[in-house]
């Protein structure tokens, strides 16, 4: 298990388009494992602008100040939760800074396509070099088709708490599973005063406190603290609060004995600037 407490000067001006400060919560997995993932607190610095383009990992988003421009997918409004999926096209994006600055929570992981979180895949047309943006070359890059229409945002205030079954004093706002790789998304809630155990088997846990807080172990725990628990571990979590945690499952990846065709090659710089043809043999 990790227990990672909010660092307010853990920031790193890493993004490519050198407008949005990182703040890297939780990171897992080698660069070539299909479970890896990188859990991510972005704080806008200046005007961001960035062109229609796709990735080839998941994406869940949850603006917590501030809204995000999608483009053609509409706005993701701050408290909204926004789930992007693999090969998922949006853009162009237009969001001047605000004040105060937009934070948002960013998790990316490998998806069911069993592409992972490949180094230089899907990022955008730009890079960092010692702080100077660098255009970088086109190149064939293979993007899963996505599994749904558009980016899937979720209203948390449209969904309702239920009690956890054998947690006296916990309740749950579950979102949704997706994929075959079965991953979830959920808020829950633990009432001040409770002591929480949990084990779950189904697949690791990433949380962040939204609110309130406590001690997980001796480690005490406050808003924007994260925390990794492996399948299997049990979880021991005392509020002194109301606590709110959002939790994100992700499961194993596991690929179909018959490989898919569903993937497109494209070339790129990493914007959706070019043309994009079907894999010879490949099959809408």
């Amino acid at each position: 298990m990790k227990i990672e407490p909010y660092d307010e000067n853990a920031y790193k001006m890493d993004h490519p388009r050198g407008t949005v400060a990182f703040n890297y919560l939780l990171m897992g997995g080698e660069p070539e494992k299909l479970e890896n993932f990188r859990y991510i607190l972005g704080r806008q610095e200046g005007d961001f602008h960035m062109p229609r383009h796709r990735h080839t990992f998941e994406q869940i988003r949850l603006p917590l100040v501030g809204d995000m421009n999608l483009g053609e997918q509409g706005i993701l409004r701050e408290g909204e939760i926004g789930y992007f999926p693999e090969g998922q096209t949006y853009g162009p994006q237009d969001d001047p800074l605000t004040d105060p600055k937009q934070l948002q929570l960013v998790l990316q992981f490998g998806g069911a396509s069993g592409l992972g979180m490949r180094a230089g895949r899907g990022r955008g047309p730009e890079a960092r070099r010692d702080g100077v943006a660098v255009k970088q070359p086109a190149r064939d890059v293979i993007f899963p088709r996505p599994r749904y229409q558009s980016v899937l945002i979720m209203d948390p205030e449209r969904f309702n708490y239920l009690p956890l079954p054998g947690a006296p004093g916990v309740q749950r706002k579950y979102f949704g599973s997706f994929t075959e790789r079965a991953f979830w998304i959920e808020f829950i809630k633990v009432d001040a005063g409770v002591c929480w155990t949990s084990t779950v088997h189904e697949g690791r846990r990433l949380m962040v406190v939204l609110s309130g807080g406590g001690s997980v172990g001796e480690t005490k725990i406050g808003p924007l603290a994260a925390l990794q628990v492996e399948p299997g571990e049990t979880l021991h979590l005392a509020a002194t609060e109301e606590t709110v945690l959002y939790d994100v499952g992700l499961p194993p990846v596991l690929l179909p004995d018959v490989p898919s065709d569903q993937f497109d090659t494209v070339t790129s710089d990493g914007a959706i600037e070019f043309e994009r043809p079907r894999r010879a043999g490949a099959s809408r």
